[in-house]
């Protein structure tokens, strides 16, 4: 086995999809399944059980993968062991506070991973470079270029009555102990088609939201990635589709610098395209 393979099988883990491992990695499906079936043979074990949603990992890989990220990281820390300074690209990224934990650290890894790139993050709302906001808080001179789109759900205790039902209605919601988020893009929206509401809490963090639901405190209406990225709250779809697209937002009064360009390529290729298009007719003459 290599290091390749390795890598290969730890995005394959994380994304449990060969065609989303294949886009982090940047290489076609099939290398990507090769490699997996080398490392099968090699370790004489099935790593992943394929079905048609996906991979999903069998016990043999939930050991192997933290021997793998370990060989990974010591990897990378050994190139960078006898690296020579040198002169640092800087990057300033604002972000808005309400992203989900999985989908940030894919964002960043790609400048984390980067010993020649200074980054250093800001809130969505100060002075930087590039910010990854949801496309209803971009500028009249900004540039956006999409990175995905999500429903908001209902996050609720796994025992809560509501549970029973499959999608919620606003009236459901009458006199149900809510959680309110201090930083909610579309917390006006909720606040004028829902009927009266009852706050309980107001939590300064998605983290800490999700945590008052998982204890019992109340009900929170929330991103879906927030939602699904905590295995302690349950999840239900609401009646009024509302949804959040989130993107990339940089100056379209002058050209991005180096480090930007490299972060906008290093972004899916899928989304690259669509916003080179966008770019494009923003462009043109009014």
């Amino acid at each position: 086995m290599d290091i390749r393979e390795l890598r290969y099988f730890a995005a394959v883990y994380r994304e449990r999809n060969l065609t989303a491992a294949a886009r982090r990695c940047f290489i076609s499906q099939p290398s990507i399944s090769a490699a997996i079936t080398n490392l099968e043979a090699e370790l004489g074990t099935t790593l992943f059980i394929r079905h048609k949603k996906g991979m999903a990992p069998t016990e043999s890989a939930a050991q192997f993968h933290s021997i793998a990220r370990r060989i990974i990281d010591e990897a990378d820390a050994a190139k960078n062991l006898f690296r020579k300074p040198v002169t640092q690209k800087a990057l300033t990224l604002g972000l808005l506070r309400t992203l989900d934990q999985a989908r940030t650290i894919a964002l960043l890894k790609p400048l984390t991973g980067n010993a020649d790139l200074a980054l250093r993050l800001v809130g969505a709302g100060e002075k930087a470079d590039a910010r990854i906001v949801a496309r209803t808080m971009i500028g009249a001179s900004e540039h956006f270029i999409p990175l995905w789109s999500e429903r908001y759900v209902a996050a609720l205790p796994p025992s809560h009555p509501l549970t029973l039902k499959e999608t919620l209605r606003t009236t459901d919601f009458a006199g149900v102990p809510m959680i309110d988020r201090c930083h909610c893009e579309q917390q006006d929206f909720f606040k004028h088609t829902a009927p009266p509401r009852k706050p309980v809490a107001i939590a300064e963090s998605e983290e800490w939201a999700m945590a008052l639901v998982a204890a019992g405190v109340g009900v929170a209406i929330v991103p879906e990635g927030v939602a699904r990225g905590n295995p302690d709250v349950a999840v239900r779809a609401i009646e009024i589709d509302v949804r959040r697209e989130i993107g990339l937002a940089y100056s379209s009064a002058k050209p991005p610098s180096d480090a930007l360009k490299e972060f906008i390529a290093s972004l899916p290729r899928q989304q690259a395209k669509r916003s080179a298009r966008a770019a494009r007719g923003k462009a043109k003459p009014t």
